[in-house]
């Protein structure tokens, strides 16, 4: 499929490639303390700005990245979710990171479960980990409802090389022997 054109649709999500207009929801989730606590920190629009291109040019380079991830019933920017691994990263990882605005409605599982059949079905991947704070107590909690466990626990790398993370997740075979299971799949 190419990168320009893909699209997926849940009930109440749509996930599609990083855009331009993308940027001001970006950078204002990024400035919140709350919301991006776990991820780094709250980062000024310039620093944002950058994440921002990192993910765009993950798409143009790597043919996948995290989606931008779309309310459908207001057609506004709600976070970003997906197949991520730069260099270094310990693995092949379906992150989640939504705007508080949009806390508690179940979006990041909702998005996460069409990132992962993605990854696993487009990218052709084995497993699918999740880096998480041993803190984020929310994160932790959609990465249960996905099925996933606690594989091992790393230090993330550089500028996050301090950043010590719990890596939580699970093999193909068992995602889709769940998502049999649960009639997902």
């Amino acid at each position: 499929m190419a990168v320009d054109v893909i699209r997926i649709e849940t009930q109440r999500l749509i996930l599609r490639r990083t855009a331009a207009e993308d940027f001001e929801g970006w950078a204002a989730y990024m400035a919140d303390a709350d919301a991006s606590k776990f991820i780094g920190g709250p980062q000024p629009r310039t620093v944002a700005w950058r994440g921002f291109l990192s993910m765009a040019g993950a798409w143009a380079i790597q043919g996948y990245a995290m989606f931008s991830v779309i309310e459908k019933s207001t057609g506004r920017w709600i976070g970003r979710l997906g197949p991520w691994q730069p260099e270094g990263w310990p693995g092949t990882e379906v992150g989640w990171g939504i705007v508080r605005e949009a806390w508690g409605r179940g979006y990041a599982t909702e998005g996460s479960i069409a990132a992962i059949d993605w990854a696993f079905g487009h990218l052709n991947w084995t497993e699918v980990i999740h880096c998480i704070d041993p803190q984020n107590a929310p994160s932790q909690a959609v990465a249960r409802r996905l099925g996933s466990r606690i594989l091992r626990r790393t230090n993330l790398p550089a500028p996050y090389e301090a950043m010590t993370v719990d890596v939580w997740g699970q093999s193909g075979e068992e995602w889709f022997a769940r998502r049999k299971r649960e009639g997902g799949a």
